[in-house]
């Protein structure tokens, strides 16, 4: 599957956020889901929306339905669902907010990913440096704050559970430079 564009991330995240209104218990979450989804709808041109619902089409991520009345309506596919979900996942797990007050705690990824999948090895690799971790070694890499259920979640996403650990670790022998590293001091 090829990679999704800005446009076609936020289509299916406006699928996936009428899903999520479908479901809202209370009116405040619902007119919460409904400001964020027109935030997002406006920053989309019509030419733009116009390719990327061909693309997510051909994609089979849509699909068009014509209705009673002659209008077509497009749904998310099972395939589509999954997609707009994976794409939460990975832009919540990129959003990790640094933290006022450091905890003192170190957040250590550790991955030994097989050369046949290689590829899930440069993205896990790519994430953790997007979110903001350095790297401690070729598959180790540390974070201050608190982010464990976001990369959890982001890793399952992959289907990599089995090669990744995730830790919290109080003590470390280079913490002053690390310290630095992440302006702590």
């Amino acid at each position: 599957m090829r990679r999704k564009g800005e446009v076609q991330q936020k289509i299916l995240l406006i699928f996936l956020g009428g899903i999520a209104l479908g479901l809202s218990g209370s009116p405040r979450q619902y007119f919460r889901t409904l400001k964020a989804l027109n935030k997002d709808w406006r920053k989309i041109s019509q030419r733009s929306f116009n390719h990327s619902i061909d693309g997510l089409c051909q994609e089979k991520l849509l699909e068009e339905k014509r209705l009673e009345d002659g209008t077509i309506a497009l749904f998310p596919t099972k395939e589509g669902e999954i997609e707009a979900k994976r794409h939460q996942i990975v832009s919540r797990a990129l959003s990790i907010k640094k933290r006022k007050k450091w905890d003192g705690k170190w957040r250590v990824v550790v991955f030994d990913v097989p050369e046949k999948k290689r590829t899930f090895r440069d993205i896990i690799r790519e994430h953790l440096k997007a979110i903001g971790f350095k790297k401690l070694q070729h598959s180790v890499f540390i974070f201050p704050y608190p982010c464990e259920p976001e990369i959890l979640a982001l890793v399952d996403v992959y289907g990599a559970a089995s090669f990744v650990r995730v830790m919290t670790v109080s003590d470390i022998d280079n913490a002053e430079q690390l310290k630095k590293a992440f302006s702590l001091v």
